[in-house]
């Protein structure tokens, strides 16, 4: 035990410039850890247990470098803990109880149009109802908010619903990020929208007036993707062309984060330091730099505000303050310290945005690439040397194919944990893409929209729009290509976790003992390849039910379900290929009411009984075909005499479960997207009936 303890004291001190690089995972840890529990007792009992290692680390002694990691490393996971539970009661508001249509004035917060859909999506808070909650998201068609604009008072007609959970395991968990952004129910406007009589339409925000803009002059998706890369806007994008940008590895574009930070503030830079150099006596005063990046930063700022501040936008211009303060002070900007001061300020500013993809999918790219050109084999080969223009440029194309191929394996995880399938062309794809966005697009975007002013922009838009013609198509291309993507089914929570480690310790460490995180994450990635498909998929409303296929592919009990429960399906079953009608398959009889099939070979062989009708049926006729079933599956309530051999399903139980996986093997088994005993408080928040004629609760009846 003293010699390993005098090897850890040792390696630590090899790595000691890196120690604090750990800060941010220790706190996002906790934050981590908080999410992954289900109940008071389990966070509660953390914290004892870091608790313990805090004083075991005190006992070790401040003088020894493992002794200190431990006492801020638990300490730093036990604030996590805390910062996140804290703040999640916070933000705490009311959320309908139940499906409801009420009629209600309110107040439009935000305006967010959705032109590819025909639609329009706004933020709603509805005034003198206690019955509702303070905040609520409405859709509606673009014809019916002929223009509707923030801050104005509306009244509306509106079927509302509580925040959806994940329909199924693995899935998408929208109450879970409804909860933090304070927003209790979700519908869809019926009719007309009535205004205040005599009071003109609002003017649009700068924002949306800019979109507008945008979108006149540069048609269709094309004029949606130059939205999206000055205002954040992403809603005249068709889903084809954005379903290719994700499937290419290409999304990231959409996003307003550090590339467009990066490049909005580096050419404010640029253009402020060329302006300002022509004074002598700035220049020698040596107040260009100090000056340009001031210009640079306030540029980000505004850039930041105009795309709506949204988290990635914000984390990305902190980082890039954090550079421009860098380079005053005359230290190296991109190294791994200022990504974990991005992490940790971002962390304690929003503790939330660590379960969502966007944060763990922007500093694993940043951490790869850095990590990546800090090693020595990258900066000998990247090195500056003499030698013929055209060798320099197949070098530096090298370096990026280099380092987008490294970025794809570190985001191949997150992408498989959130989105079931990952792109295998996307280091390709952007080598292309980002020179094309950086150096052509956003440039023409700045001068069209400048010289707008004088209306002169036309020729600058046209360069623009042949620009972004050519990324669609680039697109398409790679989306389309075979092999494109790779689709897995719900990757198990340990084996992410284990692979998030082993990433993290291959990159923060510098010495050879940084090789160890390979293991871990192997671990996990095997843990992703081993995952065995599900048998059957049933969404939390009961209706939708997908079996697996000999073949690989997936059939849909309703084949009439739209392109998000399909998708939906889809990605949790981890296929790339359409889904097929379970109905019209040879070994599937059904009725007017149910649908009975074999699922499975040989011993793992399951009777699986399924209702797809509406009509009542009596318990004692339905009792022989549930005794001869294995799984019996329903949307409606089953009658006490339906029992199944393994399990019964209908909307009871459903209820307590949400959405399953079952898998039907020797020993067959269940996944719910819904954990029993879940204490979280989107999980049991305070509910509101929406009903303004309900009789109180506590009214006794007479």
């Amino acid at each position: 035990m003293q010699r390993t303890g005098e090897a850890l004291e040792a390696r630590l001190e090899a790595e000691r410039e890196r120690i604090g690089l750990w800060l941010p995972v220790a706190l996002g840890a906790g934050i981590a850890a908080w999410f992954a529990l289900p109940a008071h007792a389990h966070w509660i009992g953390l914290l004892l247990a870091l608790a313990a290692g805090l004083l075991f680390g005190l006992l070790i002694g401040w003088h020894s470098r493992f002794g200190r990691a431990l006492v801020v490393g638990s300490g730093a996971a036990a604030a996590g803990i805390l910062l996140i539970w804290a703040r999640a009661l916070w933000v705490a508001a009311p959320v309908l109880a139940a499906p409801v249509t009420t009629s209600f004035s309110a107040i439009v917060e935000r305006v967010e149009p959705l032109p590819a859909k025909g639609q329009i999506r706004i933020l709603a808070l509805p005034q003198r109802r206690s019955d509702l909650p303070p905040r609520v998201r409405l859709t509606l068609r673009t014809e019916q908010a002929v223009g509707l604009a923030d801050g104005e008072t509306i009244g509306v007609r509106a079927r509302l619903m509580p925040p959806p959970t994940a329909s199924l395991p693995g899935g998408y968990d929208f109450a879970q990020r409804a909860w933090f952004d304070g927003i209790g129910a979700v519908g869809t406007i019926l009719g007309e929208v009535s205004g205040v009589p005599g009071k003109e339409a609002a003017a649009p925000r700068l924002r949306a007036r800019l979109s507008a803009h945008i979108q006149g002059e540069v048609e269709g998706s094309a004029g949606g993707i130059a939205a999206a890369l000055v205002t954040g806007d992403r809603g005249a994008i068709s889903e084809a062309d954005e379903e290719a940008m994700r499937r290419s590895g290409l999304a990231h574009l959409l996003s307003i984060s550090g590339l467009h930070v990066t490049a909005v503030v580096g050419f404010a830079m640029l253009l402020a330091m060329r302006l300002l150099a022509l004074n002598r006596r700035l220049a020698l005063a040596g107040l260009v730099l100090p000056l340009a990046a001031a210009a640079g930063a306030l540029a980000g700022g505004g850039y930041t505000l105009l795309a709506g501040a949204e988290v990635p936008t914000l984390r990305s211009f902190i980082a890039a303050l954090l550079v421009l303060v860098a380079f005053l002070i005359g230290r190296e900007a991109l190294t791994l310290r200022l990504v974990a001061a991005g992490a940790l300020i971002v962390l304690i500013w929003r503790p939330e945005a660590l379960a969502g993809p966007s944060f763990q999918l922007s500093f694993a790219a940043v951490t790869a690439i850095i990590a990546l050109h800090e090693s020595r084999a990258m900066q000998a080969f990247m090195a500056r040397r003499d030698e013929p223009w055209l060798f320099r440029l197949g070098r530096g194309i090298a370096g990026l194919l280099i380092t987008g191929l490294v970025v794809e394996v570190a985001l191949a995880p997150i992408a498989l944990f959130h989105f079931h399938k990952a792109g295998l062309y996307g280091a390709l794809a952007n080598v292309v893409a980002i020179p094309l966005t950086t150096f052509v697009i956003m440039p023409a975007e700045a001068l069209a929209l400048l010289f707008d002013s004088v209306g002169l922009g036309a020729p600058f838009w046209w360069v623009a729009e042949q620009a972004l013609l050519a990324l669609i198509a680039l697109a398409h291309g790679v989306a389309d290509a075979p092999g494109a993507v790779a689709t897995m089914p719900s990757f198990p929570p340990w084996g992410f976790a284990l692979a998030v480690f082993g990433g993290l310790w291959l990159l923060l460490w510098q010495t050879r003992w940084r090789r160890a995180g390979a293991v871990p994450l192997i671990i996990g990635m095997a843990a992703l390849l081993a995952a065995p498909r599900p048998d059957l998929l049933v969404t939390s409303d009961g209706r939708h039910i997908a079996a697996a296929l000999p073949g690989g592919g997936y059939a849909l009990l309703r084949d009439r379900a739209g392109d998000y429960v399909r998708d939906t399906v889809a990605e949790a079953a981890g296929v790339d290929a359409p889904l097929l009608a379970l109905a019209e398959l040879g070994h599937v009889e059904c009725n007017r009411d149910f649908c009975r099939w074999a699922q499975g070979e040989g011993r793992a062989r399951r009777i699986i009984l399924a209702s797809h009708g509406r009509d009542r049926i009596e318990g004692a006729d339905m009792a022989a075909a549930c005794a001869a079933a294995d799984v019996v599956i329903s949307d409606r309530w089953l009658p006490r005499e339906c029992t199944a051999r393994w399990m019964t399903i209908d909307r009871d139980s459903l209820a307590e479960s949400g959405g399953l996986a079952l898998y039907l093997g020797d020993a067959p088994s269940a996944v719910a997207a819904l954990r029993a005993g879940d204490a979280h408080p989107w999980r049991r928040p305070q509910q509101l009936s929406g009903n303004d004629e309900a009789v109180p609760t506590n009214a006794l009846a007479r």
